[in-house]
């Protein structure tokens, strides 16, 4: 019903930058995306959310570090991250609203794609 594509992760020193991607196919109508993270031994959090309409939602730990975009027609969601820290090392997904118009919370989804590991070293 939903598949989801994330990519762009990768290994970077404190005070670096990387771009997320993630591509959504999905069998409902998409009105938010969301990126997500989970650090070992820690719950999935959200870090940033987006509607069709561009109205963004941030989790304070990223906010001013991080943005995110979405291109509609593409359903393709981006997290640019800079100034990384290594608190900011996780595994990072996105996820859709699943046709429920609203950003899902972290336990919401039923459905994960595999994500995309960022490191980010002191």
């Amino acid at each position: 019903q939903v598949q989801l594509v994330e990519s762009g992760g990768g290994s970077v020193q404190s005070g670096g930058s990387l771009r997320l991607s993630c591509t959504a196919s999905s069998i409902f109508a998409i009105n938010a995306m969301g990126w997500y993270r989970q650090a070992p031994g820690k719950p999935r959090e959200l870090v940033a959310g987006i509607t069709t309409a561009a109205m963004t939602r941030y989790s304070d730990s990223v906010k001013g570090r991080f943005t995110i975009s979405i291109d509609n027609a593409q359903k393709t969601v981006y997290l640019q991250m800079n100034s990384l820290r290594p608190e900011d090392t996780a595994v990072y997904f996105c996820n859709t609203d699943w046709g429920k118009g609203y950003l899902l919370e972290p336990e919401e989804p039923d459905y994960w794609g595999q994500g995309t590991q960022v490191l980010v070293s002191s």
